[in-house]
């Protein structure tokens, strides 16, 4: 018997950097175990180049993302979802769609690369930080004990994660 594969979606207003980071994470780190996926409730239709030059720098998947929008994975044709995460603030206070399968949900929001203003070290240093904030939590997520999970333990567990260090808000229920 095959062991499951868990699938997450990570969504952000936008689509273009946290959420894409979280994607680009998880697809190598928790290949064979995990789908990643991201979505944005109002996606700007372009990556944030900063993003993937960051996944690519720390050798992690930079290719094949677009910016997307979130009723792409409301349909019935999709992958139901596991887990979703949002990633920022904004998102984690929209009115979500409702999931099929009723996953598991979280806010795990860091503040966001895309608004640093400066020299380009400077933006790129802000997606780093985000890149290790979101590394850091994934790492986290991987390591609990997922085919014996009971609800109420795990959505304590995951909310736990989101309050890690580089959090912008604690919140006990989104998406």
């Amino acid at each position: 018997m095959s062991e499951h594969i868990y699938n997450v979606l990570f969504l952000c207003t936008g689509n273009t950097a946290r959420s894409i980071l979280a994607e680009g994470i998880l697809r190598k780190d928790g290949a064979g175990r995990f789908r990643a996926f991201s979505a944005g409730s109002q996606p700007k239709g372009t990556v944030n180049p900063f993003a993937l030059r960051v996944l690519d720098a720390a050798g992690y998947p930079a290719t094949d993302f677009r910016s997307k929008n979130w009723d792409e994975f409301t349909g019935p044709d999709v992958p139901p979802m596991d887990f979703i995460f949002t990633v920022c603030d904004n998102a984690a206070g929209e009115s979500c769609p409702v999931w099929p399968g009723h996953p598991a949900t979280a806010h795990w929001g860091i503040e966001d690369p895309a608004t640093v203003e400066g020299s380009d070290l400077e933006k790129e240093r802000a997606f780093v930080q985000a890149f290790k904030y979101l590394r850091n939590r994934i790492s986290l997520f991987l390591s609990l004990p997922l085919a014996d999970r009971d609800a109420v333990s795990l959505r304590t567990r995951l909310g736990a994660i989101g309050r890690v260090e580089g959090a912008t808000a604690t919140r006990s229920e989104t998406a």
